[in-house]
């Protein structure tokens, strides 16, 4: 029997021209299943790339990143830098939105590693005549990949080398820090490793990775009691909504809403003819997605709302949700895409024990998916064409992966600057595949992570590799449909220290207004999350002015992460010890540890708390015996702190949380003297 031969040993060997390539390069992050998804970054990010890179025993080893942008022929490099134990790591500065390109070459550095060995010879008073005519012939072949000047040096340094002067004053200079910065400049790359994978990159806008936003029900901004509120109504809250410091205004669907199975109040079956209905029951006979709800207002109001917006610094978010009633247009020019029962009637959609009869879910699985696609595809176009910039996606796990990795694509083909949202409270592994399709934000479990333990993991889990490559998460401690049992029972520091958490453990998050700024927390039954008399089956009339709102709380909230950098990103996001269970502290701060936030929530909202923390105030360049600054800038007050021990007392009925900042020009003096 003939020997086996390998795969490798029968394709590789005999044919090639030189030995194979003796660097390996592997363990490259961010490297989002293998190449398959892009990496996500944002504009005037620098974009950090990593990877383990050695070859057998002892060479030195040099590397370069790589990088491009789409449509760009041409490759950039940066050198890499040792990082760790055969780990490199660079970056680059990513200036543009769209998709960049990225990946690794490597090889045997044969001009360092011999010069590793110089030294050591030299050190041992060993004789290195051999070494250095070995040294002269590198830096010949240096010389000829060179041009001008550094061609005409490096001839002049490897005559200098081999020459017949003291091999000690040679070997000095083949050991000069100046000339090896020379050598680098020419390396022998003929025998170089590249990464056998070329990986890709999503640039999107800044407000991708940090921003405020606050859901807003036009119809319910009449200032008139009973009055359908309209776009114009909109606009006149645009005031409030900036004046507390947030940058997008989410709007549900605004489009016509059907009367087949029109829900009532409180989710009732049966509706009244006053009844509005829910926003999510799309199409009616004056429209449908591409339409806006007629006791709204036009699509030039939709227009100059989304201008007037801008002024005031928001961006207008819509929601879509790609789903019909049963009076939408498509049902009856298109029915091939949709369901049928066995009856012939249409599927409507349910998630039991709820029913959905006033909406028809889309079939992905139709023949005619294609002209579907392309119709969905269309929805996204026509409001972007009017200026919207950002989609939060009502659903989408219920709908194809290949889909939104297709549209998505599309759309930010011609709109880079695109956000979309993916609204997906489901299963883990779903919603991590919607981050990958290029959905750029994503809901998460916030909302029902309330113990100090289940907090902690889980935004360690969003904050490190792989998660943080793709996800980017956007906590909300409320939606219209999201009540929970903590915000029903905990009262007016409940809604505190939620809002606190979701605004400084994550860079993006949001409220569903007025009803968190007023501590709406009654539930529709005991242990249900629906509030009672919901926004999403009527009119609501909102007292914006009440006393015991939390505007003035929020507004403070949203200035200090405006004025703190640390708080703009997930980076170094820390947990520090805390000696009770219901209280949580944690810090986040800038690369160079210039700006730090410590914040301290008690998540007890029934009972007062008096604590002790512990801060790695070495690992932020602070002396432990040194006194130093802070400002608590929640609660406005300033104090001197002295070791990484403080006792801190948190009582809910004043506030259940601090936000302390160790910054400014004394801390800037502390860094320098440490």
């Amino acid at each position: 029997m003939p020997a086996v031969r390998s795969p490798l040993a029968a394709s590789v060997y005999p044919e090639a021209h030189q030995p194979p390539e003796r660097v390996v390069i592997e363990s490259v992050r961010p490297e989002v299943d293998s190449g398959r998804f892009p990496a996500k970054a944002v504009v005037g990010q620098r974009f950090v790339v990593e990877a383990d890179i050695f070859a057998e025993y002892e060479p030195i080893v040099s590397s370069v990143l790589r990088f491009r942008r789409e449509g760009y022929a041409n490759w950039r490099e940066t050198p890499m830098e040792l990082a760790g134990e055969d780990h490199y790591a660079a970056a680059f500065l990513v200036d543009q939105l769209g998709t960049y390109h990225y990946s690794i070459e490597a090889w045997i550095d044969r001009f360092e590693t011999w010069r590793r060995l110089l030294r050591r010879k030299v050190a041992a008073r060993q004789d290195v005549s051999g070494e250095l005519q070995i040294g002269a012939q590198l830096v010949r072949e240096a010389a000829a990949r060179a041009s001008g000047n550094d061609r005409k040096r490096l001839k002049e340094t490897a005559e200098r080398i081999a020459d017949e002067r003291p091999a000690g004053e040679r070997a000095r200079a083949a050991l000069a820090d100046r000339f090896a910065a020379l050598m680098r400049r020419h390396p022998d790359r003929s025998r170089s490793t590249r990464y056998d994978r070329e990986l890709r990159l999503t640039v999107d806008p800044p407000k991708a990775v940090f921003g405020a936003w606050y859901e807003l029900f036009p119809r319910s901004c009449s200032p008139e009691p009973g009055r359908h509120g309209t776009l114009r109504d909109v606009e006149a809250a645009l005031p409030y909504v900036a004046g507390m410091g947030f940058d997008v205004l989410y709007l549900p669907p605004i489009h016509p809403i059907g009367r087949t199975h029109r829900k009532g109040e409180n989710n009732s079956l049966r509706a009244k003819a006053t009844d509005p209905g829910s926003p999510w029951a799309i199409g009616s006979t004056e429209g449908g997605h591409k339409s806006v709800h007629p006791e709204l207002g036009t699509l030039e109001d939709f227009g100059r709302l989304v201008r007037r917006a801008k002024e005031h610094g928001l961006d207008i978010a819509l929601d879509i949700a790609f789903q019909c009633s049963p009076d939408h247009p498509y049902v009856k020019e298109h029915p091939e895409w949709f369901r049928r029962r066995p009856d012939g009637s249409i599927q409507y959609a349910e998630n039991p024990p709820k029913k959905y009869e006033d909406i028809y879910p889309f079939d992905f699985e139709t023949t005619d998916w294609r002209a579907l696609w392309r119709e969905l595809k269309s929805v996204f176009i026509f409001w972007a064409q009017q200026g919207v910039r950002i989609f939060r996606v009502d659903n989408p796990h219920t709908k194809p992966f290949r889909f939104w990795e297709w549209v998505i694509a599309e759309v930010k083909r011609d709109y880079p600057d695109m956000t979309f949202l993916a609204e997906a409270f489901t299963r883990p592994r779903l919603m991590e595949r919607l981050a990958k399709s290029g959905f750029t934000q994503s809901y998460t479990y916030f909302a029902w992570k309330t113990k100090k333990d289940d907090i902690r993991d889980y935004f360690k889990e969003l904050t490190s590799a792989p998660l943080r490559d793709y996800f980017r998460p956007n906590a909300w401690p409320n939606t219209p449909d999201i009540l929970t049992e903590y915000l029903v029972t905990g009262g007016r520091p409940a809604f505190v220290a939620r809002l606190v958490l979701a605004a400084t453990l994550s860079s993006s998050y949001g409220i569903y207004g007025p009803a968190f700024e007023l501590g709406e927390h009654t539930p529709a039954q005991p242990g249900s999350e629906e509030y009672l008399n919901s926004e999403k089956y009527e009119l609501k009339r909102w007292d914006l002015e009440r006393k015991d709102s939390l505007r003035e709380i929020i507004t403070r909230i949203n200035a200090i992460r405006c004025g703190n950098v640390a708080l703009q990103s997930n980076e170094h996001l820390g947990f520090h010890p805390v000696d009770d269970e219901n209280v949580i502290c944690y810090s986040k701060r800038t690369d160079d540890a210039r700006n730090i936030v410590v914040t301290v929530v008690n998540l007890d909202p029934k009972r007062a708390r008096s604590v002790v923390i512990e801060l790695p105030l070495e690992e932020w360049g602070i002396g432990p015996r040194r006194a130093f600054p802070v400002e608590d800038l929640l609660n406005e007050s300033k104090s001197r702190w002295r070791g990484k021990r403080q006792e801190l007392r948190l009582d809910p009925k004043a506030s259940p949380a601090a936000v302390f900042r160790l910054s400014g020009k004394a801390m800037e003096r502390q860094h320098a003297s440490a």
